[in-house]
């Protein structure tokens, strides 16, 4: 970790915090207090205590399982966070002279070829700061790559299996999306691939493994048959937690993939943020990058904005850096063999709950997953039940919910994604009560219908909520 340290050092020097002292002849009169605030007299135990009484009413990693589907819900080890508020990286400025920065743009460009050698492709964009923002620029790079091509292709192919942003980053990147069916098996379509993949389709987006956790096994056949017809494939990366120290989208013909920093490398994004969706291309996209990137000559790092068709901005500034800080800080620990042994503990983890619940609950295609499984309760109808009703009962147990009702392909779906850290005690825990639940269904199908009985906020009227929608508070 003294690499940290040195580059914070480095970031640090030239520059000093500045001063927010107001004198109070500048205040206007009308900002001006007449008497003196009231404010209340609280204890340090009771701020404290107020805080942390807060802190355990909703559910975070550092609490208990989040087996959030899809959303690779990892660990944040504490150096993390140690790392990203050094002074080097937390109080510099965008605007500073790139040579009082040269820590953190080092920082930025090491993590680039970290994160190119990871997927083996050639050049890399750090801006995007989320994963539907990094699927965006990638398809906006394809456009720009057929422009200059003088090939007007007006549609990309979306499995019907894909996460939602998918189809819209396609959309507003200026083409139409076709959905691509999946085949028995859960997988891609290969005969329907070979029909829809015509002159007037710039390419494929494609997740693999894809959201039902299985890996595409004809994935060259795919990639194969889109660079036949003169289209691009690009690689939703936010399943990339089964694929690190294993198998390398650049080897599987990808031409581009996003990267989920706050998933993949341990910056939990719960709460709508924090999120950073680095993009890396093969050279045929570098000149369509967003400008600028991190440039090295010698010695010394600089933003680069010779780029001769880039895109353009696609973010403020050069990305949310300090989720890069933290990323960069976990690669550093874990090296290249950590990186395998992720990848193999989340996909026995997965595997470890699934083929345990399997008889509880119906699993619509049989076999292996990934690192993600997909259930159903599609039989708990019966007993005048749904999907929705597991997840509220687990809370009771202060557990997370899984992801219901995705993917869309799964009738009822209860999506599972334990991630590599989570212990077998856990795991355990977590299967015997999901087994509890189902025991519940059978013998007291009204416990679950009310559920959940023991948190803050029970549960809502959705029925009443989707008639009388509020969307603004009272003033």
């Amino acid at each position: 970790m003294e690499l940290i340290f040195e580059i914070s050092k480095a970031g640090r020097r030239g520059y000093s915090l500045p001063r927010c002292d107001v004198p109070e002849t500048e205040l206007s009169e009308i900002y001006r207090r007449k008497a003196s605030a009231i404010l209340p007299e609280v204890s340090e135990p009771q701020i404290i205590r107020h805080y942390i009484n807060l802190s355990v009413l909703n559910h975070h990693v550092d609490k208990n399982f989040y087996p959030l589907g899809s959303c690779t819900m990892k660990y944040n080890p504490k150096i993390n966070e140690e790392t990203s508020r050094l002074v080097g990286f937390a109080h510099i400025h965008p605007l500073q002279p790139e040579n009082t920065v040269q820590g953190a743009l080092k920082l930025m460009y090491e993590l680039g070829e970290y994160l190119k050698s990871i997927v083996n492709l050639d050049a890399i964009t750090l801006q995007p700061a989320a994963g539907a923002q990094g699927e965006f620029t990638a398809i906006s790079m394809f456009r720009a790559y057929f422009n200059k091509k003088r090939e007007s292709r007006t549609y990309i192919l979306v499995p019907d299996s894909a996460h939602g942003t998918n189809p819209a980053s396609v959309n507003f990147s200026g083409f139409k999306s076709i959905t691509l069916p999946s085949n028995g098996e859960g997988l891609v379509d290969v005969e329907k691939l070979n029909k829809l993949m015509t002159s007037d389709v710039a390419g494929l987006m494609l997740t693999n493994p894809n959201t039902l956790g299985l890996f595409e096994k004809n994935i060259i056949t795919i990639t194969d048959i889109v660079h036949q017809r003169g289209g691009l494939v690009y690689l939703d990366g936010a399943n990339l937690n089964a694929l690190l120290g294993i198998t390398r989208p650049g080897d599987m013909g990808f031409d581009a993939i996003h990267f989920n920093l706050h998933k993949t490398f341990s910056t939990p994004h719960g709460g709508g943020g924090p999120g950073s969706g680095p993009v890396a291309v093969k050279k045929l996209l570098e000149p369509f990058l967003p400008v600028p990137i991190i440039s090295k000559s010698n010695d010394t790092f600089y933003f680069n904005d010779d780029i001769s068709d880039s895109i353009g901005k696609v973010q403020t500034f050069y990305g949310n850096f300090l989720v890069m800080v933290r990323a960069y800080t976990f690669l550093r620990m874990i090296g290249d063999e950590g990186l395998s042994e992720i990848s193999k503990s989340a996909i026995l983890n997965a595997n470890y709950i699934i083929q345990s619940l399997k008889d509880d609950y119906y699993l619509p295609y049989p076999g292996f997953c990934m690192h993600e499984g997909v259930l159903s309760g599609k039989h708990l109808k019966d007993l005048g039940l749904r999907t929705l009703d597991v997840a509220k009962r687990l809370l009771d147990f202060g557990l997370h919910a899984p992801t219901v009702y995705f993917p869309l392909v799964v009738s009822e779906a209860l999506m599972i994604e334990p991630t590599d850290s989570e212990s077998k005690e856990t795991l355990d825990a977590f299967i015997e009560t999901m087994k509890r639940i189902r025991r519940e269904a059978e013998e007291n199908p009204d416990l679950l219908k009310s559920a959940p009985h023991s948190t803050p906020v029970r549960r809502l009227d959705e029925v009443k909520a989707i008639k009388e929608l509020k969307v603004r508070c009272k003033t």
